[in-house]
């Protein structure tokens, strides 16, 4: 039996922070960055999961039941994925797997979404008959992270990891958003599409992530709705006095960043197609400004650059520790220093990970070595944006 080969790319959120889980709006592009797997079909229910860098995995299919022990694992995602996939009606069964990936933990460009979408599109491939949509592996992968693998996700990353290319979503309609590809070349217009790793763990900050869209919900159920995007932002304005008195101040906060985060991903989001349209370059500057707006409200409204607590291993003096922060502030000192246009905002989930940079082209090896002089070698990462999403390759001999 010959193997089988599958990539599934990582992504980069070019706007919409922490938007998805309250049905808002999103823009966001699969990167170069990818898992890769090289596959065998068993004839037993026995998933084996060998990934570089890691322990190997073995799961038996025959108990779909969720474990405890294995929460936050990647046993967790298969388990998950293949009960969701039997759930709807769909076969499953073992392979062996050989895996690889360039998606580091931690970088802010969904190396967990990347794994969900790799392994059901396996399932699919091997045992279905290949026809899964992207937005059903998306949601099949949502469904394991959420259920079993314990991190209240949105659908956004899952997403942008199966279709590729740029994607413009809604998600008004939760059981059915609203996806548009959108063509996009940052480097089209000179420039670099950019993350800075700042170091830090994501491992315990799940109690900083959940807050987000719990107070979010928390707001909307103040006003009888189950989630922001079934109200106006001028009714939470006109009982600012209530909400805060009942919810505190960041919870309102984070609320009207949900609001204002959606106007920018349209703006955004119509911006890049007039410029394929009409293929004017200048159209660019005005989408920068946004990305700085959108950094701008995730810092101070959404309040997703630092962890009030301290992660497990974080230094004594944690409350000092903000890398995030201090990439941003840099940043932004470096486009002043060089008298540039660029744009930087906090990259993904937050409060420890990347930033995003969008840097000209011409300089952005004096960005990388400044930033690295801090933060490390190999810290920038420059991304290029995929085109294909999850996928199996058939390499020409």
């Amino acid at each position: 039996m010959p193997d089988r080969k599958f990539s599934a790319p990582g992504r980069t959120e070019l706007a919409g922070n922490h938007t998805d889980h309250n049905r808002g709006k999103v823009l966001a592009a699969s990167v170069q960055l990818d898992n890769i797997a090289v596959v065998q079909k068993r004839e037993d229910n026995i998933v084996f999961f060998r990934s570089a860098g890691f322990n190997d995995i073995t799961v038996d299919l025959t108990d779909l039941d969720p474990k405890p022990q294995e929460t936050g694992k990647t046993e967790a995602l298969i388990r998950g994925i293949a009960a969701e996939l039997n759930r709807r009606g769909f076969n499953t069964g073992g392979f062996s797997a050989n895996a690889a990936s360039t998606v580091l933990p931690g970088s802010g460009l969904s190396s967990s979404a990347a794994v969900e979408v790799l392994i059901c599109f396996i399932f699919d491939s091997l045992y279905g008959e290949g026809k899964l949509s992207p937005l059903e592996i998306a949601q099949i992968s949502r469904y394991a992270e959420n259920a079993y693998f314990g991190k209240p996700c949105g659908l956004m990353d899952q997403i942008a990891c199966a279709a590729g290319g740029v994607v413009a979503i809604d998600f008004k309609n939760a059981d059915f958003p609203i996806i548009k590809q959108i063509s996009f070349d940052p480097a089209a217009a000179g420039y670099a599409l950019c993350v800075v790793n700042t170091g830090g763990s994501h491992a315990d900050l799940t109690a900083d992530y959940a807050s987000i869209p719990a107070e979010m919900k928390a707001v909307a159920s103040f006003f009888g709705k189950s989630v922001l995007a079934e109200l106006e932002k001028e009714t939470v304005i006109s009982s600012v006095s209530e909400i805060r008195k009942a919810l505190g101040d960041r919870a309102l906060l984070r609320s009207l960043h949900f609001f204002d985060e959606n106007d920018r991903v349209d703006a955004m989001t119509n911006t890049l197609i007039k410029m394929e349209n009409t293929g004017k370059h200048e159209l660019f500057g005005f989408y920068l400004d946004l990305v700085n707006e959108s950094g701008d409200s995730s810092w101070k409204l959404l309040q997703n650059v630092y962890s009030k607590g301290a992660p497990q291993g974080a230094p004594h003096d944690f409350p000092k520790s903000q890398g995030i922060s201090a990439a941003l502030a840099l940043t932004k000192d470096f486009f002043r220093r060089q008298k540039l246009q660029g744009a930087c905002r906090v990259h993904g989930g937050g409060f420890a990970g990347t930033i995003q940079v969008y840097i000209p082209l011409d300089v952005i090896n004096v960005y990388r070595e400044y930033m690295e002089k801090v933060f490390g070698a190999g810290s920038l990462t420059q991304l290029q944006i995929r085109q294909k999403g999850v996928m199996e390759l058939r390499l020409k001999p």
